[in-house]
């Protein structure tokens, strides 16, 4: 028994062993240099008071630096600088810093009071202590908020009032639709209708056309007739009551 005891204790110690050397091995060293962190929270203080101090021709002229950071930092402080007002005071003691061991970024966040709202002026630096971009974030006091809200809630039942409206008045004309559909169909089939008059005016007045010519060609064969009798008559030195001209042909000859 004693044995088997000894056994599985020198088991569970050497498990115990194991186990923590795979611990040590798993964790890794963290990147995150102190002076580099020490020296991207001065920067960050000294380069926030520097840019609430500048003119507005100071900012026209860091715009077109050529330095990329330079020209985001001057954008994003120009956008914010009416809403904010005059400076109050830079807290550099609230100042806080995070690292990114992924990225290897330091954030230095650096608050400011202002007359109209405070802010935050957040850096991000690299590695080296580079500064990289700069945002300037906003924080409206609560009054300010709420107004906001409530213009936001003001302004969404507007246009949901204004939708509604709309829809009631393009669904009040629905009830003319019908009228519209039925005076546009008797206006079509009136045209259709009097393509078939004119036809029909066209074909009377053709048949009319048709019975006066057979009129006048009736009239002109009994002038004929008569003249041909008269002819004859004249010819056998008779009168036309011993004969009667019924019909008269014409004679195809030919041509020599």
């Amino acid at each position: 028994m004693k044995q088997t005891k000894k056994k599985v204790i020198s088991l569970l110690l050497g498990l115990l062993c194991i186990f923590s050397l795979t611990a040590c091995g798993s964790t890794k060293e963290s990147t995150k240099n102190a002076d580099v962190q020490s020296q991207a929270e001065q920067n960050a203080v000294g380069l926030a008071q520097t840019i609430v101090e500048l003119s507005d021709s100071d900012i026209e002229n860091y715009m077109i630096s050529g330095d990329e950071f330079t020209e985001n930092a001057m954008a994003a402080w120009d956008g914010a600088r009416e809403e904010l007002g005059a400076l109050v005071e830079i807290k550099d003691s609230d100042l806080s810093t995070e690292y990114d061991e992924t990225s290897k970024v330091y954030t230095v966040t650096v608050p400011a009071e202002f007359e109209n709202a405070d802010s935050n002026f957040v850096f991000e630096f690299d590695r080296t202590g580079s500064p990289s971009t700069l945002s300037v974030e906003v924080e409206y006091p609560k009054s300010v908020a709420l107004q906001q809200a409530a213009m936001n809630t003001i302004m969404g039942l507007v246009v949901v009032f204004a939708v509604l409206i709309f829809l009631s008045f393009v669904i009040s004309l629905l009830k003319y639709v019908p009228g519209f559909v039925e005076s546009f169909g008797k206006k079509k089939k009136g045209q259709t209708e009097e393509p078939e008059q004119l036809s029909a005016a066209v074909s009377s007045s053709a048949s009319q056309v048709s019975q006066e010519e057979e009129s006048e060609e009736v009239t002109d064969d009994e002038e004929l007739i008569a003249v041909i009798a008269a002819a004859i008559a004249a010819a056998e030195g008779t009168s036309q009551d011993g004969f009667q001209v019924r019909s008269v042909r014409r004679i195809k000859r030919k041509k020599w």
